[in-house]
């Protein structure tokens, strides 16, 4: 297994299923006792509209959710989602 596969895994057991099946992380960083991950809305189209012609219109701002602790680290999801 690769430590790309190993960090996806991992992401998996920590965030909600709906964020890992439709974003991806692409940075983190720990401040003291602050985790910020940052997650972009991948380029995949959900099943219910697959059948659909779809365009892109870029992304929205990033907006900035406070999740649950992590051993007692404070959690802040840093999401950029598509239009």
């Amino acid at each position: 297994m690769q430590i790309q596969d190993s960090y996806s895994e991992l992401i998996k057991l920590l965030l909600p299923e709906i964020i890992v099946e439709y974003f991806e992380l692409t940075f983190y960083k720990k401040e003291q006792e602050v985790l910020h991950l940052y997650l972009k809305e991948s380029n995949s189209i959900p099943r219910e509209h697959r059948h659909e012609k779809l365009s892109s219109k870029g992304f929205f701002d990033e907006i900035t959710v406070q999740d649950f602790p992590i051993r007692g680290h404070q959690v802040y999801l840093h999401i950029t989602g598509k239009r």
